[in-house]
């Protein structure tokens, strides 16, 4: 086996005879190939293209634009993962919500929200749920929990998300020209590899599943640059590790038992069909939508904020005007300067020259 050292060196050595543009799908790949310096050591014409891969930067404002008028119309106590806190909304954010006299509570697992409401049965916890199929199963767990042990008082706000729509979405709209794709290894660890075979098969574009460690961002992309110079529209998986061709089984049947799939909005790309989950029927006691009606604002974007097209591939991070100025992690505009899967947070903590 090589090492380390070697193929890093034998990766930034190698000769691109043309313009190699990738994308990576997933926000934490876009975080690694930036804080491992794996990106430094990129041979010369490869360029990385960040996808719609960062699940708080594709949720639109709408959604916690929602989420805090619930909270002030109903008194509810929200609970989210932390990402969210600092994510500007419409008009404000939790985290100027929170320092106002709103109650939010940071959890690590949407559990410990279900475990908040059943120590206090005289409020209202309602879990903002965000994510993709990485996080889908931990969040259907949950509601099953809360079913089971009775807690009354617990819900979620659905804002899930499914991935393998949003990139036939960029491929049939043909905006960008990708030569290949890095694919998410957390979530393809749940929906397995098979689930990509479409973008080989239908689409013609080499694709690899790829882990997170140094070496799997190295291996993995020559693995994708072989793929692309031999002209081979195929699917390899270098994270075998982890991810199996029909992959978690039994997490699939977790989500399909509690979350049925529906049309979704996603920021900056639009409404993409079959790509949101929300509750089935059975389990509509612990839907926040229907429990606490609100009418929120009518949403907006900042002006001048481009996380939209930088989700769709067309720029990258440094295109923005505000990239660095206006926009940064302690004053974000869009979500992508401010979640740690965000691209504008990637290349502000670890690409800037």
């Amino acid at each position: 086996m090589k090492s380390l050292k070697e193929m890093a060196d034998n990766f930034s050595a190698r000769v691109l005879t043309r313009d190699v543009r990738i994308m990576e799908v997933c926000g934490t790949h876009t975080t690694e190939f930036f804080r491992t310096g794996v990106k430094d050591i990129f041979p010369e014409r490869l360029y990385l293209v960040d996808g719609p891969g960062c699940p708080v930067c594709v949720t639109q404002n709408e959604y916690l634009d929602r989420a805090i008028e619930i909270g002030k119309v109903h008194g509810v106590v929200i609970a989210t993962f932390g990402d969210m806190i600092k994510v500007p909304s419409s008009y404000s954010s939790l985290g100027r919500e929170k320092a106002e006299g709103m109650r939010v509570e940071v959890v690590y697992s949407p559990v410990d929200a279900v475990d908040i409401a059943a120590e206090n049965p005289g409020i209202q916890v309602m879990f903002l749920s965000v994510g993709f199929e990485t996080t889908a199963p931990a969040e259907a767990i949950a509601v099953q929990n809360a079913k089971e042990r009775g807690v009354a008082n617990f819900s979620i706000l659905c804002g899930n998300k499914v991935t393998v729509p949003a990139v036939r979405a960029l491929l049939d709209a043909k905006e960008v020209n990708i030569d290949g794709f890095i694919l998410p290894g957390h979530v393809s660890a749940i929906i397995g590899v098979n689930a990509w075979r479409f973008i080989a098969d239908e689409y013609g574009k080499p694709c690899v599943v790829v882990g997170f460690e140094n070496h799997d961002l190295v291996k993995g992309t020559q693995m994708l640059l072989d793929l692309i110079e031999s002209g081979e529209p195929a699917i390899l998986n270098e994270y075998t590790r982890v991810v199996r061709d029909q992959g978690n089984l039994k997490a699939q049947e977790i989500m399909r038992d509690v979350f049925r799939v529906v049309d979704t909005e996603w920021r900056g790309i639009g409404t993409i069909p079959g790509s949101g989950l929300v509750l089935k029927d059975e389990f509509a006691e612990f839907d926040a939508l229907k429990k606490f009606p609100v009418t929120p604002p009518p949403p907006r974007e900042h002006p001048g904020c481009r996380c939209g097209d930088l989700l769709r591939g067309l720029i990258i991070p440094t295109d923005c005007p505000l990239f660095g100025k206006a926009c940064t992690p302690e004053r974000a505009v869009g979500p992508c300067m401010v979640s740690t899967e965000g691209p504008c947070s990637a290349y502000y903590k670890y690409g800037r020259k």
